[in-house]
């Protein structure tokens, strides 16, 4: 609107500068037409537009036939022009009347904006502010308390779990560090720290799995298992085990149901087959047992890779023999696959990605070394590769010892650190887009030294996820 009326204040200037010059506008070329009457254009020129206004301009016409809008030379000019010269010089307003009356403005507005959002509907307002992105989120959370407690609304949460599940973040810990988290969002390529105060500070706790927003954390010796929420700090510690095993653990999390809101379930599996299960329903540990006979044994689990979770079912890399375990943590049954890795692989891990199964690792022919991605078939159960790191990138670890580590393979989405005496890269891999991604360095708060990432997982960021 107010560039609208800039418009027509320039509009009526220049018509009354060439009313008062008495100069004629400038003339169109001669028409090739044999009309009785020449025409030309007065041009009224808006510096904020590239192109100017014209109105035609014909000699020996009438004021009707041009709506007061035509002017011949020589001629009194009449309609719109006379109006023109009637129209009087704005009254000055002293300071303290431009004072009242942007004051009155103002507070118009303001019970406009009150009226209008006291009648914005509340489940409007909540699909709205579940679509925010997470940082905008707790941004917004802050504006008031009724706000801020958009994260304890259950019908808020329904809206959350509705909403299709966004790019994973990554939760890891670093060598210089190993008692606070670093989370990565790779949808903004930015490191946050949250810190998370009901975690124990004298013991090393280790990011294991993650299901619904939730992040199960397990202490260095195997004893006492954590799940939290990084975002909110939500947090339980789980009840004691009933086996008391210290030796290494692979563990999975699923949900029971779209939400953590119907409870979750987290499985540990041991190096001799017993395994266990916990239901945050009941916050006890059930169906206690080992590895049933019709397993081939001895079964040992790749404790490098981490399970990967399809619905409610789990799928741990075996070593020996070569192939996939499967945990079905609704029906309690146990699954094994035989299927043969491929040739001169290394550091190899599972990934999902919707419901197909993938292999990511480290192909090494004589000194040439390139991460591949395989994907599992479920006709042949034969691993076929689907996809490849850029050459260029590849030329990097030409003739260096490197080592891989997968640091989250959740959602398609896979964070994985290459290491060698003279380098240590970060990067990500988007299975379905097959876009390959460097990650900017880990650094502390108002720090310029790089973290080493020791390791970490994936996990959907969720405002509403309660432990």
């Amino acid at each position: 609107m107010e560039e609208e009326l800039a418009m027509l204040k320039q509009f009526i200037g220049q018509l009354q500068e060439l009313l008062h010059n008495g100069s004629h506008p400038p003339s169109s070329p001669p028409s090739s037409s044999s009309s009785s009457s020449s025409s030309s254009f007065i041009v009224l020129h808006n510096p904020h537009y590239q192109n100017g206004w014209c109105l035609p301009f014909t000699e020996e016409t009438s004021a009707d036939d041009s709506c007061d809008l035509l002017m011949a030379p020589g001629k009194r000019p009449g309609g719109i022009f006379n109006m023109l010269e009637t129209v009087k010089q704005p009254v000055k307003r002293s300071r303290k009347d431009k004072k009242n009356q942007g004051k009155s403005s103002t507070e118009g507005d303001g019970n406009m904006d009150q009226e209008i959002w006291q009648e914005f509907p509340h489940d409007l307002f909540e699909s709205v502010v579940s679509r925010l992105p997470i940082p905008k989120f707790f941004q917004f959370r802050a504006v008031c308390r009724k706000w801020n407690a958009l994260i304890d609304s259950d019908s808020f949460s329904r809206c959350c779990t509705n909403l299709p599940q966004t790019i994973p973040w990554f939760y890891t810990i670093t060598h210089e560090n190993v008692n606070s988290g670093q989370v990565y969002d790779h949808s903004s390529k930015k490191w946050h720290h949250p810190v998370i105060p009901a975690l124990p500070k004298k013991t090393i706790v280790l990011p294991m799995a993650s299901a619904g927003g939730l992040v199960c954390f397990l202490d260095i010796g195997h004893r006492n298992f954590y799940v939290s929420n990084p975002l909110t700090k939500s947090f339980r510690e789980l009840p004691a085990r009933s086996f008391k095993v210290w030796s290494r653990v692979a563990v999975g999390m699923t949900l029971n149901g779209n939400s953590t809101s119907d409870g979750y379930k987290v499985l540990w599996v041991g190096c001799e087959g017993e395994y266990e299960v916990y239901d945050s329903l009941s916050n006890v540990w059930t169906k206690r047992g080992t590895i049933p006979s019709y397993i081939k044994l001895p079964v040992l689990l790749n404790f490098k890779s981490q399970p990967v979770a399809i619905q409610s079912t789990l799928y741990f890399m075996l070593t020996e023999p070569e192939g996939i375990l499967s945990y079905d943590m609704v029906s309690g049954q146990w699954k094994q696959y035989i299927i043969p890795g491929p040739p001169d692989l290394s550091d190899h891990t599972l990934a999902e990605c919707g419901e197909r199964l993938l292999l990511v690792g480290l192909l090494t022919k004589n000194a040439a070394t390139c991460v591949c991605i395989w994907e599992l078939q479920k006709m042949t159960l034969l691993w076929k590769e689907v996809d490849r790191m850029p050459n260029i990138w590849c030329l990097e670890f030409y003739g260096k010892h490197v080592r891989m580590n997968c640091l989250g393979n959740k959602g398609c989405l896979m964070m994985l650190s290459l290491r060698s005496r003279q380098m240590n890269r970060l990067i990500t891999y988007n299975a379905v887009t097959r876009e390959w991604a460097k990650v900017p360095g880990c650094t502390v708060p108002r720090g310029r030294k790089r973290l080493w990432i020791a390791c970490g997982t994936a996990f959907h960021p969720s405002p509403t996820a309660r432990a």
